[in-house]
């Protein structure tokens, strides 16, 4: 697999390790640093378990500067890597911790939320950005890590996004690109890259994603009949007859055309700065745009984690793992580390980052709301896309029309033999 592994950081090279142990130290945080109920008790030991390994070692360290500041101790367990879900539930299931832990959003929210604790009395999570926090029955019960997102990444020296902003202005744009001898647009095989990502617009765009994707799953409605998707199908024609085959083209190939300016635009995310950034003089060249699906003017963006904290923990630990949270993205230690040493995209508008240009596009818009879900994240394990999508650019015959009716073929197989 490519670089984009390290976005996803899912790595299995750190063991779980437990350490028993409380904590003495007295609450030295103000009302203003601290969840909404303080007490004057000593706080006991809380612990700490999450996914990202690449965070791993600036957590531990800033476990301790938080312990020096507030006498309050912190246990940051080893990072579990792929086993992390496995770990998580195991230790759930024990009754034997830990205080705080990480989940992602969608099926393992869902799986765990028993285990979440109300976090609406913290008291900064009113300035997490619009749509970002995880939330159960109109209680906040997730705090943010950071925000990821993607949609049309474009060359600033070829491409005006203010000449992409429906479909006849896309296509217009990429007939003359192709007239003037260059990749208009570009797509790559990758499973995410080739459609789960691209096709997260036209589900996104409906007033309630999930009830759709619950309908489409109960055969209540149609790919085909909606509207979102009969627009999308129309854009995939457009980057079929003017972009370069997406099954000749490797994530490395095609961002090294882009960065070379062979190519004007590409469907990615934030995260591909990184490859970005090892050429020269791109950051002035590099700007993100939604994909204009009936006019779309939002970016999506997301959440890959979310802090929570365990509700089967005592009284006390919770308050305590609260306070933590919140000292977290209130400090000025906790927010140095969110930005450089995490190199996340802050989830707050109270949070200022000096960002590379795709990571603040996605910051930018997150903080105004201009945002669209991440849709894809309510798919059905079991539907599988890719093989259709495959074959879509590989007969030059087959029409994006075709391409929605295998989608609904697909999507009724899966989804039945699961009913």
């Amino acid at each position: 697999m490519n670089k984009f592994k390290k976005f996803v950081g899912l790595l299995s090279i750190v063991s779980l390790i437990v350490v028993s142990g409380c904590g003495t130290a007295s609450n030295n945080a103000s009302p203003e640093e601290s969840s909404a109920t303080t007490t004057d008790q000593p706080l006991p030991k809380i612990s700490i378990f999450q996914t990202k390994v690449e965070i791993a070692e600036s957590l531990e360290a800033l476990a301790k500067v938080y312990t020096a500041e507030t006498g309050n101790e912190v246990e940051v367990w080893g990072s579990a890597g792929d086993n992390y879900s496995t770990q998580l539930q195991i230790h759930l299931g024990a009754n034997s911790g830990p205080t705080i832990f990480t989940v992602s959003f969608g099926s393992d929210a869902d799986k765990l939320q028993s285990y979440f604790s109300d976090l609406s009395d913290v008291p900064t999570t009113k300035d997490i950005a619009p749509n970002m926090a995880l939330e159960r029955d109109g209680k906040i019960v997730g705090i943010p890590l950071g925000v990821e997102g993607f949609g049309i990444v474009y060359n600033k020296d070829i491409v005006d996004p203010g000449d992409v902003t429906d479909l006849a202005s896309f296509t217009n744009t990429l007939e003359q690109l192709k007239a003037d001898g260059l990749q208009p647009f570009s797509l790559s095989q990758e499973n995410s890259f080739l459609i789960t990502h691209i096709l997260n617009t036209p589900f996104a765009l409906q007033p309630d994603p999930q009830d759709f994707i619950e309908k489409l799953n109960d055969g209540e409605v149609k790919i085909t009949d909606t509207k979102e998707f009969q627009e999308f199908a129309k854009f995939m024609d457009v980057i079929k007859a003017y972009g370069k085959n997406p099954m000749e083209v490797t994530y490395d190939t095609q961002m090294g055309d882009f960065a070379t300016g062979k190519t004007a635009m590409i469907h990615q995310g934030n995260w591909s700065y990184t490859m970005l950034d090892d050429y020269d003089n791109m950051d002035d060249k590099l700007g993100m745009m939604p994909l204009p699906i009936e006019g779309n003017s939002k970016l999506s963006v997301g959440v890959s984690q979310f802090w929570v904290v365990n509700a089967d923990a005592s009284a006390d630990e919770i308050e305590a793992g609260k306070q933590f949270l919140n000292w977290l993205y209130t400090s000025d230690a906790g927010k140095t580390a969110i930005v450089q040493d995490f190199k996340l995209i802050p989830a707050f508008t109270t949070i200022q980052a000096d960002l590379n240009p795709l990571s603040n596009a996605v910051y930018e818009a997150a903080e105004s709301g201009q945002t669209i879900p991440w849709a894809f994240r309510y798919f059905p394990q079991n539907v599988d896309l890719i093989p259709v999508t495959q074959q879509y650019f590989l007969d030059q015959n087959m029409t994006g029309q075709e391409l929605l009716e295998k989608f609904d073929e697909e999507w009724a197989k899966a989804t039945r033999s699961v009913s």
